[in-house]
């Protein structure tokens, strides 16, 4: 989780925008982009759960490998 220090800038009374530190904008990039990862990756494996498969050992023997 990143730690924020936010400053607020406010219009005419009301919150409008905020200025981050530049490492913690850069973080917090990353947090996001790691969750959208995530995401994918799980939509992904709900996707293909029913789709068969083979075991590594398979795998090489039928590619000739072992």
């Amino acid at each position: 989780m990143v730690t924020l220090h936010p400053n607020i800038l406010e219009q005419e009374g009301k919150k409008q925008f905020v200025i981050l530190p530049y490492s913690e904008f850069i973080a917090l990039q990353e947090e996001l982009q790691d969750y959208y990862d995530l995401k994918e990756l799980q939509e992904a494996k709900e996707k293909e759960k029913d789709a068969p498969t083979v075991s590594f050992a398979e795998a090489q023997r039928s590619l000739g490998l072992v």
